[in-house]
Order: C-alpha cells, then structure tokens, then sequence
C-alpha cells in the first residue's frame, strides 16, 4: 500500500513531495517528483527542502517538474486498502489475559453475541447499545 511517506531530512515530518537522487559519475543532483516506491538511494523531501537544496561545488542540480497538486489516491491505492482489511480479517483474534503482558482485544472486536449483529463477508454491522 502506498502510505504517506514523510521528508528524509532528519527532524522534519512534512510530507515527501519529491525524491532527489545522486548520478556520482555526472556529479548531477536529480530533483523530480515523488517516486513511486521508496528506493534505499533516493531521499524523498518536503517541498521546503526541495526549494531550498543545495549540492556540493562543482555539481550540477538538474530540476525536473514537479506537479502543482500532489496526486490523491488512486484506484490500486483503493485496492491496497481493501487487501489490507481482508488480511487483517483474516487472521485468528487470540484474546489474551491482561495479566500475561500482553493486551486483550478491544471489546468491539470481540464477535458479537446472538442477534447483536450481523456479519457480511468481512464486515460486520453492530447496533448500537440502546
């Protein structure tokens, strides 16, 4: 699923609206909108630090455009949630002993009682305590 994901620049937690990347053997600094995945040798910035990115002597800082609006989720997005929610669904609910270190599931979590709801596929519908 394609989360948020925030500026590289330590202490900073706005959020990535451009990945910059290193060519070493061009000495050239490449600044252009947020990539797709996060990669281990890019750094995604902020739109402060991407204004205000400085690179060493002697390179050259190519600036690709960047789009005026941040995209808003998409369809595969949609679907990644959805996945998501199936998966977490999915897996058994072990209610645990508060006593053993380890918390016990939130009672809304918990199934419901006879005639207190219903359930379709994944979701289910509680009514609310009168």
């Amino acid at each position: 699923m394609g989360a948020i994901r925030q500026c590289s620049r330590s202490a900073c937690r706005n959020s990535a609206v451009a990945t910059l990347t290193y060519v070493y053997a061009d000495s050239t600094a490449v600044l252009g909108p947020l990539a797709t995945y996060a990669e281990p040798h890019c750094y995604d910035l902020c739109e402060q630090h991407a204004g205000s990115l400085t690179v060493p002597r002697g390179w050259e800082v190519l600036r690709l455009a960047l789009p005026a609006t941040p995209a808003g989720p998409g369809p595969d997005d949609l679907l990644a949630l959805a996945h998501a929610v199936r998966e977490a669904a999915a897996r058994p609910a072990a209610a645990t002993d508060p006593g053993q270190g380890q918390r016990a599931a939130h009672p809304a979590l918990e199934a419901p009682a006879a005639g207190e709801g219903t359930r379709r596929g994944h979701l289910r519908v509680l009514r609310e305590p009168s």
